[in-house]
């Protein structure tokens, strides 16, 4: 079963960046595809950014143009660049790795393991 650490989070005003990383170990990290998350406060936890075991990315409508998912595999590791922050953006931001890309990118999705998830808040 993946291991998953996020980090990376914090406190930054809106319009600042952020860069988050998720290192992952207990399976073969290449062959996975990749995925962040985030759940608002009071809401569910929903899809924001996925990469391919390829390279190939998608994003959820309100990060596109903002935000970059980007994968190391010789390093086990997920990054995700945050630009242009917005308040909207605040939640905790977790990672997850997996095979199905319909099951990863659904809201609140149901994957066997999860980290404890890195906090950005995004002040006004």
């Amino acid at each position: 079963q993946v291991q998953l650490v996020e980090s990376g989070g914090g406190w930054v005003q809106a319009g600042g960046s952020l860069r988050l990383s998720c290192t992952a170990s207990g399976s073969d990290f290449s062959a996975n595809h990749m995925a962040w998350y985030r759940q608002p406060p009071g809401k569910q936890r929903e899809y924001v950014a996925f990469i391919t075991s390829g390279g190939n990315t998608v994003y959820r409508d309100s990060v596109k143009g903002r935000f970059t998912i980007s994968r190391d595999n010789a390093k086990n590791t997920l990054y995700l660049q945050m630009n242009i922050l917005k308040p909207e953006d605040t939640g905790v931001y977790y990672c997850n790795a997996g095979q199905n890309i319909v099951t990863m990118t659904m809201t609140n999705p149901e994957l066997p393991s999860w980290g404890q998830g890195t906090q950005v808040t995004v002040s006004t």
